[in-house]
């Protein structure tokens, strides 16, 4: 039997404009994904880029972006990615898109995520 339950991650608060902020580490100590604000608004996305299959972005913690605050960055390829879309715009993965993670903000702020429960 399956139960799914939210698990707080953050407030929206915690994130400022143009930044980002990874979460839920693996055993090699990436983050799993992260959340870019943008806009006001929350995107989140899988820690991997689809030129190399699980291949983390950041140069270090919580720096998915570009110099600029503009796009997603990934450090090791070089490739840039829309922030609200996660589509590649530059790079070896051109027209592929990052993998969006679904994300839950209450009324009073709280990012959370819906984990699996296994019984």
């Amino acid at each position: 039997m399956s139960d799914f339950d939210e698990k707080a991650l953050c407030h929206i608060d915690d994130i400022d404009e143009g930044a980002t902020k990874g979460f839920l580490e693996n055993a090699a100590g990436h983050d799993l994904f992260f959340v870019v604000k943008k806009d006001g608004q929350l995107f989140a996305w899988r820690n991997a880029c689809p030129h190399v299959n699980g291949a983390p972005m950041a140069w270090r913690k919580d720096a998915y972006m570009d110099a600029k605050k503009q796009h997603v960055a990934c450090h090791a390829h070089g490739a840039l990615f829309e922030p609200t879309t996660g589509l590649c715009i530059q790079g070896p993965c051109l027209g592929k898109a990052l993998e969006k993670i679904p994300i839950h903000i209450s009324q009073a702020g709280v990012v959370s995520i819906q984990v699996t429960n296994v019984n």
